[in-house]
């Protein structure tokens, strides 16, 4: 199993545990967390599954392609973490991945 460090809306910080392949999106929406819409369902189009990555983890992720950066210039609150959930692939080597919902207390 992969462990997220998710950090919801309000500051809490909860583990989320998901099997490798699927996607960050699918452990999110699997844990029921708040905020994060997946309006598309997941599809990179539409920015409503944008989460900020912890600055030590994003390095570590594959570039954003280029559907994922025109969806992030339309969301709010982007930074250089800003990634969309629906475009991480989880592995073995995300075990631990850290991240939160924009805006985040």
């Amino acid at each position: 199993m992969i462990e997220i460090n998710f950090t919801e809306a309000d500051g809490n910080t909860r583990l989320l545990s998901a099997e490798p392949g699927g996607t960050l999106l699918s452990a999110i929406l699997g844990a029921g967390i708040k905020g994060i819409v997946a309006e598309c369902g997941g599809g990179c189009s539409c920015g409503t599954c944008h989460v900020h990555v912890a600055l030590d983890w994003t390095g570590r992720l594959p570039a954003p392609a280029d559907d994922e950066t025109d969806m992030l210039s339309l969301a709010e609150d982007v930074t250089e973490q800003s990634r969309l959930a629906c475009q991480i692939k989880l592995g073995p080597e995300l075990n631990g991945l850290s991240v939160a919902i924009p805006g985040a207390a």
